[in-house]
């Protein structure tokens, strides 16, 4: 799946538009590199958000296509 829709479904971030925006400017890391909205997600991988000072790290659990907002939080695991 890709990264910017990962980051939708998961509810990291609330639209496909700002995550695409914030992988574009280099604030997503995917597995310690920075990554492309296109940068394929699977389980295992660890995702790295900054939100100005403030940094997310989280583990990718599971993939899905849609998710309701209860169901979303099994996407991921907080580090």
């Amino acid at each position: 799946m890709r990264l910017d829709k990962y980051l939708k479904v998961s509810r990291l971030i609330k639209r496909r538009t700002v995550a695409n925006e914030a992988a574009d400017s280099g604030r997503v890391l995917l597995n310690g590199k920075e990554a492309k909205p296109s940068a394929n997600v699977k389980p295992g991988d660890i995702i790295e958000i900054v939100f100005g000072t403030k940094t997310v790290k989280v583990e990718v659990l599971a993939i899905a296509d849609t998710s309701k907002k209860e169901e979303a939080k099994e996407l991921f695991r907080y580090i």
